[in-house]
């Protein structure tokens, strides 16, 4: 049997990856948002097949696609995560780096509440202040902004509901992944059909690096989810709930002091009492049972 500790180092490096990732995609900013989820889509599905061809497991592929209903929740779960990266990768291109890295400190929260409204599950006192902490931050940031954070809200709610998703549908984390860029090859690979027609494709027609970047972006987005699923099934609840703010926090450092992004004093005002609001859902946490795990990721 796998012990808890065989899941921290995978896990602790997705989110380390997941943290420098805006670092990656900054370099692909001459290239289109649409484009760069495309070939994101491509050659992870691609990797997945090959990495499934190798490891001799195309069967278990095979008898997920079989599966009427899971097939089902994977493409819901699958244009979750496409828009997930869609948003993340926009920001990240138009200097919205630290807006991105709010949507992953509020995910936390998110997955709380629906935990609460889908699986039944009570919050403690302490997960009902943070909730309630984290919300006052965000309304303070909508209207001092004059506007809702809709980057971070988006990429908060659509990653929190896809991992609700994954959590509930009983499929093994290769197959269920496979599954999904499957679902969405078609579209991706349309749409980079259309613009090699019309003469904007990006693949090579912007240099070595480029190409490279682009192909490089489906092996890693592939690991990294792969690192996630494999490891979070080994830890406690409230390692992984630790664990997941290094994500939002090195994103935070790659914005600001990397890539130069504006943090004013209404910022700092409302990230300060999201921050509040996750140290105490991480004390929360740490207080909670050991032994309390997650539900299989798939």
């Amino acid at each position: 049997m796998k012990s808890a500790s065989q899941g921290f180092v995978p896990t602790a490096a997705a989110f380390v990856m997941w943290g420098v990732f805006p670092l990656y995609f900054h370099l692909l900013h001459q290239v289109s948002s649409f484009q760069v989820i495309a070939h994101r889509i491509v050659w992870s599905c691609l990797f997945v097949l090959g990495w499934l061809a190798l490891r001799g497991e195309l069967s278990t592929l095979r008898a997920t696609l079989a599966k009427r209903g899971v097939v089902l929740r994977l493409a819901i779960s699958a244009t979750l995560i496409s828009l997930n990266w869609l948003i993340y990768v926009w920001g990240v291109m138009n200097d919205h780096v630290v807006d991105t890295s709010l949507g992953y400190f509020i995910g936390p929260l998110v997955n709380v509440l629906l935990g609460l409204v889908f699986l039944s599950e009570r919050l403690t006192p302490g997960q009902w202040t943070a909730v309630a902490l984290a919300a006052a931050g965000v309304g303070y940031l909508s209207v001092m902004a004059h506007g809702v954070p809709w980057i971070a809200l988006t990429l908060a709610f659509a990653f929190a509901i896809y991992g609700l998703i994954r959590k509930v549908v009983k499929v093994e984390a290769l197959p269920g992944l496979a599954t999904e860029t499957l679902l969405l090859v078609p579209f991706a690979a349309a749409y980079l059909l259309w613009c090699e027609s019309v003469g904007a494709g990006a693949i090579g027609h912007t240099g070595p690096a480029i190409t490279a970047l682009l192909i490089g972006s489906g092996p890693l987005t592939a690991i990294v989810l792969f690192l996630f699923a494999y490891g979070t099934r080994l830890l406690p609840y409230s390692t992984v709930g630790l664990l997941q703010f290094i994500a939002p926090s090195l994103q935070f450092v790659c914005g600001v002091f990397v890539l130069h992004e504006p943090f004013d004093h209404t910022r700092a005002i409302g990230f300060t009492m999201i921050w509040a609001a996750l140290l105490i859902y991480a004390a929360d946490g740490m207080r909670q049972s050991p032994s309390a795990r997650l539900p299989e990721t798939g």
